[in-house]
């Protein structure tokens, strides 16, 4: 499996209003739901009013288009992250799988996963 670097600083946030976010930027991910408005997006990008922030996330992008019936991807990363002790922030889309990690598990993530035969480019 091969796993994608992304090459910038993320940031895991709530915000108030949808306005707020900067739907022009090239990465973001909007989860809304009847409790919150989250978003994840490029620290550069997080807007200026949120009403809780978490910085310091860096990512992987699971490289392809997984198909719907393939079973434990992001199950065995998270586990292999787990069990060294590397706490997750996981993202899915329509394509595929993020990963993320914070900034100071990055470098161990990267090892680890590259130990266990994960490709990272």
């Amino acid at each position: 499996m091969e796993l994608k670097k992304l090459e910038y600083d993320l940031t895991v946030c709530k915000v108030e209003d949808l306005a707020d976010i900067n739907t022009n930027s090239d990465f973001y991910f909007i989860g809304k739901t009847d409790e919150e408005l989250s978003l994840v997006c490029r620290t550069e990008d997080t807007p200026a009013k949120t009403l809780e922030r978490d910085d310091g996330w860096r990512g992987f992008r699971i490289q392809g288009v997984l198909d719907f019936s393939l079973i434990g991807i992001l199950s065995r990363i998270s586990g292999i992250l787990a069990g060294h002790k590397i706490g997750i922030f996981a993202v899915s889309t329509y394509n595929t799988d993020y990963i993320l990690v914070k900034e100071e598990n990055f470098g161990k993530a990267l090892k680890v996963l590259l130990g266990e035969g994960y490709k990272v480019i």
